[in-house]
């Protein structure tokens, strides 16, 4: 597998760039090199429970030259698809406010009461209390449709894993015996061809670069991507040898990329400073 055709890059957030509220090392350095020598980058999280513009701020609080043009997340991509394909629908949210603001922004309607809507909306809860499940119970047994930011079990985070959204779906779902309709989040089609679309460039080109290979990996490969495994989120490298999803990289971390790329240049004659001005600002977008 040769790293030498890849131009694009679809890099996941929780567990790949940073931890809780950390970027892990070497992951600032590898993004500025990686924007030196002319490769295209979006950034592709099942995060649901914050806005895009929430996890901009963050991401430069920790020193990563992000855009925001570059941020998909679950919450983003379930607000256009709801725009797009029932535009006059109603939505109740069982999640944290920011997929709230996601949804406000792109037009969304919010319904105003559990009982009046069309679509239950479930993410990540990181402050659920009994009365955020008994409105969204509510919602379900009115009649709303059930659809997911993702279906994760759990996530890393500077404590260590942390229960995900599929605790929140779980809860709905055993309580009002109705399923889940539909998932957003990765590994979905709908996630890799918004991807796809920001990059413009086609899946061949394109390499996948995550901590999970349920869904990260899965993605790259439904999606005809190259695909690369880090091991600082919840996998393991035994886990990952052992699973029928196979990665065609499995690095220790996302610093790795910037040593390979590197050693690819150097030897096709190009060689590039594999020190990089952590606040290089040079942008390639779609």
């Amino acid at each position: 597998m040769n790293i030498r055709d890849v131009e694009g890059f679809v890099i996941d957030l929780d567990g790949t760039v940073y931890k809780g509220n950390q970027a892990i090392d070497g992951v600032v350095q590898t993004i500025a090199y990686v924007r030196s020598i002319g490769k295209r980058i979006v950034f592709l999280s099942n995060r649901g429970n914050i806005s895009r513009a929430m996890c901009h701020d963050n991401l430069k609080r920790m020193g990563l030259d992000v855009h925001e043009e570059e941020i998909i997340l679950s919450s983003t991509v379930a607000a256009a698809y709801i725009k797009r394909h029932y535009e006059e629908a109603e939505v109740w949210v069982l999640g944290d406010e920011g997929l709230r603001d996601e949804l406000r922004v792109t037009g969304v309607r919010l319904a105003s009461n559990p009982e009046s809507a069309d679509w239950l909306l479930i993410t990540l809860h990181e402050t659920l209390t009994y009365r955020d499940l008994n409105e969204a119970f509510r919602a379900v047994r009115h009649g709303a449709r059930i659809m997911a930011t993702n279906e994760d079990r759990m996530f890393p985070s500077e404590n260590g894993l942390s229960i995900d959204v599929a605790g929140m779906i779980g809860a709905i779902t055993s309580a009002t015996g109705q399923e889940v309709e539909l998932v957003i989040g990765k590994p979905s089609a709908i996630m890799a061809e918004a991807a796809l679309s920001k990059l413009s460039l086609p899946p061949e080109q394109v390499l996948m670069i995550g901590d999970s290979v349920e869904s990260d990996i899965r993605l790259g490969k439904r999606a005809g991507m190259k695909t690369a495994l880090v091991l600082t989120g919840a996998w393991t490298r035994e886990e990952a040898e052992a699973s029928p999803v196979e990665p065609d990289w499995i690095w220790d971390s996302l610093a790795e990329l910037q040593l390979l790329m590197a050693k690819q240049h150097e030897e096709d004659g190009t060689k590039h400073d594999t020190t990089v001005e952590q606040n290089s600002t040079k942008y390639y977008g779609p």
